[in-house]
């Protein structure tokens, strides 16, 4: 398959790259520095499964230079998603889709609204992985998994194509779930939480998680996921944030999300993709949020300086 990876930080530096190991036709776009050394010396990619490195690699920051695709991984942060649906519309042809794999549950929608419903999956995957310097990822922890399906969650040539694909290739794990929606808000409900007390506290999760007020202040922030999820119509199990907590626990004690890591480092980050949409949804639904609203609040100042619009 031919693919083109839009946005080559961890996520996309790591699945594109296993996609190009394993043979497929893989473009990243990628920008500055970053592109310029992929060009010169290959993506590398520093995994706990086994470092590997992609070289030549094909990279570019010109869509219209690639040309129509059979498939483009969305792998920008989740307030990029409309811009980049914008730039990558040379890319689409009347046989491509378009998977993201964003943190949040508005993506999908963001993108449709961009490029119409019929080429756009849901998406989600796991991994702890990051850039730590031009040309090079860190995958640091989290057996890595992908997650996608047809929004109505129908059986399609397509998504079962994508997942001989990625089965073919090693050091993922590739699932078409029963209910696309339902997988995307159940990630929504660990990463939402991991974020948002994670930015407050300054804290890394095995902190957050080992404390019995941050601990708490988790689980309630996935209580109003659940409620907000649940109002508009998203199956979530009642053993949701059992097995989302199970899933924290299990993560290396020094893991940070990306949220936290942006905001700590003064650059524009998901917040309104994560806490802000759960205050969003709720108020849309009719569902109180005063933890996620208050996170929201205690993390907005910065957000704002991040992106210029306050000077403090």
């Amino acid at each position: 398959m031919r693919f083109a990876i839009y946005g080559t930080g961890g996520v996309g530096g790591y699945f594109g790259g296993r996609l190009a190991e394993s043979g497929e036709d893989v473009t990243f776009i990628a920008r500055g520095e970053h592109l310029s050394t992929i060009q010169r010396d290959g993506l590398r990619v520093k995994s706990i499964n086994g470092d590997f490195v992609i070289s030549p690699a094909q990279a570019t920051d010109d869509p219209l230079s690639v040309g129509e695709v059979d498939c483009v991984i969305v792998a920008v942060k989740a307030w990029q998603v409309k811009d980049a649906a914008e730039e990558m519309r040379p890319m689409i042809g009347p046989e491509t889709f378009v998977v993201p794999l964003e943190n949040g549950v508005e993506a999908p929608q963001h993108l449709a609204e961009v490029l119409g419903r019929a080429p756009v999956l849901g998406g989600l995957c796991g991994i702890l992985a990051y850039r730590v310097a031009p040309g090079v990822i860190h995958h640091a922890g989290v057996d890595p998994f992908v997650r996608f399906g047809e929004l109505d969650n129908q059986p399609s040539e397509r998504t079962q194509r994508l997942k001989a694909t990625f089965d073919r290739a090693q050091g993922v794990h590739a699932e078409i779930p029963d209910d696309i929606n339902v997988a995307i808000w159940s990630k929504f409900l660990f990463i939402c939480a991991m974020s948002g007390v994670g930015a407050v506290t300054r804290a890394p999760i095995g902190i957050c998680r080992s404390l019995p007020e941050s601990r708490e202040m988790l689980e309630q922030v996935m209580q109003e996921i659940c409620q907000a999820g649940r109002a508009t119509g998203v199956a979530l199990p009642e053993n949701a944030i059992e097995r989302a907590m199970t899933f924290i626990d299990s993560l290396p004690e020094t893991s940070t999300a990306s949220m936290h890591r942006d905001i700590i480092e003064g650059f524009p980050s998901e917040l309104d993709s994560q806490n802000g949409a759960v205050v969003r949804l709720g108020e849309a639904a009719g569902v109180a949020t005063p933890v996620n609203a208050t996170i929201h609040a205690a993390l907005l100042p910065q957000e704002l300086r991040a992106r210029r619009q306050l000077n403090f």
